[in-house]
């Protein structure tokens, strides 16, 4: 929604906005754009009538806003319905889908077309460091947009990206996730199926080969033509980690070209996130060689393994990990990067899913190879999710209050430490809490 309203505000609309609860980087993105933010939601903020309200799809009936909204008989749509009708009509639309990663590779996506020189439009559940925004009009005929399978609003519970009609998708995974809404797997496989019904037969889809759910997304019908991308077997497109600390990376596309360079990130999952770009990008006509060149210039995206900072030899990182898949891809990637240093993380369980314990015989085993781990247990969560993390013996501490988390950690920590913050959400400010306790300030 923070995206959507740097659109708005983009494309010349006069535009305000409503949250529970707002932190960076999103908070500081809409300050600089001059959007301003209402803390709740108190009727009284539509008093001035708007053209239209969109609506977030965490929104739902009883909401005093919204009840005030639907009284007055406002114009009001999803931000996928306004996205589709207002920015994506007659653009190239390459839309990234999958459980994880969908930031990363719409973000190395854009930065591989912007470093070409095509100055693309974007719609990013994150920031890209190389531009210090998450959304942008851009002024071709490309636009890249992280495609979501979470409902659209409470009056529309068709997933998100049905909306926004792609001429390119990308599926980069599928597993069970948003257990709030969906049953099962099988009713996300439903989900990404209404999907590619939507992809015209002159398009193209790109899927990870690699993944064992994504061939039932394609047998249950596909009329695009397909292309497949593997770090394991041969394929349309192939990656490989050329060293052991897996500095440097080398990707092969259909024709047999085959391009090798340095980069900044880490893990055999953001090889597949640079492979799922890569491919995408030769449907806007970019160039192996060029695209090689653009991932050795990527700075990554904040809140994904962001180093935030470093005091004594320990650095900080921020993550966004939140699936127990995602959490293992980062600290495996993490440890082959950095094998002589301990790895400390800090967990906030945050999802809704998490909090259902959906995957609480997974997430031990995604934390195997931390050196220590700190869980923060939120209040709506009894104790009996502290089992979960039994086999991890003495490594693993629940803590039931950000600041206890905070000082237990400081205790632990020595030189050379490497400290991971994972959440989707602001974890009580630990980590900034953290970086200041270590930096001697109050």
């Amino acid at each position: 929604m923070g995206g959507i309203a740097a659109l708005a505000k983009a494309a010349g609309h006069q535009v305000t906005g409503c949250d529970d609860n707002t932190y960076p980087p999103m908070s500081n993105q809409l300050k600089s754009l001059g959007i301003d933010i209402t803390h709740g939601y108190d009727p009284s903020q539509i008093d001035k009538v708007p053209d239209c309200i969109i609506v977030g799809n965490a929104m739902s009936r009883g909401n005093p806003v919204v009840e005030s909204m639907l009284d007055s008989n406002i114009p009001y749509c999803s931000g996928p319905q306004w996205l589709a009708e207002n920015v994506l009509r007659d653009r190239h639309v390459i839309a990234i889908a999958g459980t994880h990663g969908k930031t990363t590779v719409s973000s190395i996506l854009t930065w591989i077309l912007e470093d070409a020189g095509l100055d693309p439009g974007f719609l990013i559940g994150g920031i890209p460091v190389n531009f210090g925004q998450s959304a942008r009009l851009g002024t071709s005929k490309y636009f890249i947009i992280e495609a979501d399978e979470y409902d659209t609003a409470f009056f529309d519970k068709r997933a998100k990206f049905v909306h926004y009609g792609p001429q390119t998708l990308v599926l980069n995974n599928l597993e069970f996730d948003h257990a709030d809404i969906y049953a099962d797997l099988d009713a996300i496989v439903w989900q990404f199926h209404q999907l590619l019904r939507t992809i015209p037969g002159n398009g193209r889809v790109i899927i990870n080969s690699d993944d064992v759910n994504l061939p039932k997304v394609i047998e249950q019908g596909c009329w695009t033509p397909v292309e497949k991308f593997s770090v394991r077997e041969e394929a349309d497109w192939t990656g490989k980690l050329v060293d052991d600390r897996g500095a440097r990376i080398s990707i092969s596309s259909e024709n047999s070209e085959t391009g090798e360079c340095g980069w900044r990130m880490s893990g055999i999952h953001n090889l597949e996130n640079a492979l799922a770009a890569v491919a995408a990008s030769s449907s806007a006509g970019v160039s192996l060689a060029g695209a090689m060149d653009s991932i050795s210039r990527f700075d990554g995206v904040k809140r994904r393994m962001e180093r935030t900072a470093t005091i004594k030899d320990i650095a900080i990182y921020d993550d966004f990990a939140h699936h127990p898949t995602a959490i293992k891809l980062s600290i495996d990637g993490f440890k082959q990067r950095s094998p002589s240093n301990r790895i400390i993380v800090a967990l906030e369980p945050r999802s809704n899913t998490m909090k259902k314990g959906i995957h609480k015989d997974l997430l031990a085993g995604s934390l195997k190879n931390a050196d220590l781990v700190f869980i923060y247990r939120p209040k709506d969560v009894d104790e009996s999710f502290d089992l979960c993390f039994t086999e991890l013996g003495d490594r693993v501490q629940i803590n039931n209050d950000y600041d206890e988390l905070v000082k237990n950690m400081r205790n632990k920590l020595l030189q050379g430490d490497r400290v991971i913050f994972m959440s989707n959400g602001s974890f009580g400010a630990s980590r900034q809490k953290l970086t200041m306790a270590l930096q001697g300030r109050r």
